[in-house]
């Protein structure tokens, strides 16, 4: 099991980060293309320097629309900025870096390689992290007092709630419950339809004209490669875009968003989500304003007499400042070597059909529909990510550190400092528990609860053997037969690691899980 060591956090592992300044107007702020929101500059007229660095793309293999998506959000705002920004077209930051005799300052980045290169950049004054609802130092005030505790996501949400009055009545979360959760599992919608309208979407430009136009010839010289479709843009990439996104959710979809939550359509992929943590992430929104426009919505419909469903506010402000946020903490508090946790010893390659998001590949329904919508969009939402994706990939040994990158790669909110915690610690269980009390595994009976996708499938949830055998299913016990002796310390697999040695077709069901191995289910 990983744990950080003493006090665990980032500044303590690199004093500089606990003494970041916290503004330098009078300095041209370079903003990462994850920093393109005004929240990112201490004055509205403050200089700014943009780079758009080949080299970030030539390294990995990312999601076209990704790659889009970066870039057009990166463009948009030098034209919004006009003469404020300089905007360089390079191989790399140090060409235009370079450039600059003036003191340049930047908010503290979101990855241990980034920051590791800003501070040992000469020149360069580096800020205190921006874009998210607590600051690295409040995090780490709380986990201090907290002694040898876990450092639970529940516990530092509504110590955060408490501290920035979101959601509370005095002293008292709104409605008397902390947490609303357990009514945001209810299944797919019998009828097989979104329990909300269509999201509005974006209308592309001439920018995102250019951008797809250089996107094919760094492609077609052999300098770049992409994974999935080219397609229109989803996604906000101005502050204009992201704003009109956050109030057609708020408008439309919020009050719909808690229940079906966890569900699965396929011919519904988005449901009631919002669609927001791409333009979150790139910085276009402060989290801590989404939260407030939430809140402020449901204060205003309830004066009016149209209260929206409070679990639906408060899982979706959950998912922002609970979540989101624990997220970013715990991948500077667990340190730079968590990535490489793998307690479980899972060790196999992603396999190729997986790596190209090649959905026709695949029998399995809910397997297929979700690579076709990711090879499609780039996106889907928490569950397929996690129960289809995620729980593949568990119960057949993959390895951690290559999910995490495919991860980050092939969606287009996907950053390191997302992907690590959730991947490594969270769906493939790699960090033995610092993250999550247990396996993210389960068999087909979940899928068949929570989706349509079962009815047709060639694959039968309910069946662990023979040709029919559906591959989470039997995936799920011999993922435990496998992992029997390092998960029998933990309290909460005992009764299903029980259920092992009532299962006599069991050697056969292992035997047959190791014949199928990562081969297209």
């Amino acid at each position: 099991m990983v744990r950080p060591g003493p006090g665990g956090g980032a500044a303590e592992r690199d004093p500089a980060l606990a003494d970041f300044p916290e503004r330098s107007p009078a300095t041209r702020r370079w903003t990462f293309a994850d920093q393109l929101g005004p929240h990112f500059l201490d004055a509205p007229d403050q200089p700014v320097l943009l780079i758009e660095s080949k080299a970030v793309f030539a390294r990995r293999r990312f999601h076209r629309q990704k790659a889009h998506l970066v870039l057009s959000a990166l463009r948009h705002r030098a034209a919004e900025l006009g003469d404020q920004a300089h905007l360089h077209q390079v191989t790399t930051y140090a060409e235009a870096l370079d450039r600059y005799d003036e003191p340049v300052s930047v908010c503290a980045p979101t990855t241990w390689s980034s920051r590791d290169y800003v501070l040992r950049r000469p020149g360069l004054q580096v800020l205190a992290a921006r874009g998210f609802v607590s600051s690295q130092g409040e995090f780490a005030r709380w986990a201090e007092g907290r002694g040898r505790r876990r450092l639970l996501m529940e516990d530092f949400y509504r110590d955060a709630r408490r501290r920035l009055g979101v959601l509370m009545d005095g002293a008292e979360p709104l409605g008397g419950t902390w947490n609303l959760d357990h009514e945001n599992r209810e299944p797919a919608p019998a009828d097989g339809r979104s329990p909300a309208p269509e999201p509005w979407w974006p209308t592309e430009d001439e920018i995102d004209e250019q951008v797809r136009a250089d996107l094919d010839r760094w492609e077609a010289d052999g300098e770049v490669s992409f994974v999935g479709d080219d397609g229109r843009r989803l996604f906000p990439v101005t502050r204009e875009e992201a704003i009109t996104r956050l109030h057609d959710f708020l408008r439309s979809r919020l009050g719909a968003f808690g229940p079906h939550e966890d569900a699965m359509l396929a011919g519904e992929r988005w449901l009631a989500h919002s669609l927001l943590s791409p333009a979150i992430n790139l910085g276009l929104l402060d989290p801590l304003e989404v939260v407030h426009a939430a809140e402020d919505t449901a204060r205003a419909a309830a004066a009016d007499g149209e209260p929206l469903p409070l679990n639906s506010v408060e899982g979706f402000v959950r998912q922002v400042m609970g979540w989101r946020d624990y997220i970013w903490h715990m991948y500077w508090h667990l340190g730079r070597d968590f990535r490489h946790a793998n307690f479980l010893r899972a060790t196999e390659p992603v396999p190729g059909w997986m790596a190209e998001l090649d959905g026709s590949a695949v029998d399995a329904a809910c397997l297929s529909d979700v690579l076709d919508d990711l090879r499609r969009d780039g996106w889907v939402h928490h569950i397929p990510r996690l129960m289809v994706l995620g729980n593949y990939a568990l119960q057949r040994g993959i390895d951690p550190l290559a999910m995490t990158d495919w991860f980050h790669r092939t969606f287009v909110d996907g950053y390191d400092w997302v992907m690590v915690a959730n991947v490594v610690g969270m769906s493939q269980h790699a960090d033995g528990g610092a993250l999550a009390t247990k396996p993210y595994a389960a068999g087909g009976a979940y899928i068949d609860r929570m989706s349509d996708y079962c009815g047709g499938c060639p694959y039968d949830p309910k069946r662990r053997l023979g040709d029919d055998a559906c591959p989470y299913t039997a995936g799920y016990w011999a993922f435990l037969e496998r992992n029997r002796e390092r998960l029998a310390g933990n309290q909460r697999m005992r009764r299903p690691l029980q259920g092992l040695d009532r299962l006599k077709d069991l050697p056969l069901v292992v035997e047959q899980e190791a014949a199928r191995g990562t081969s297209a289910p």
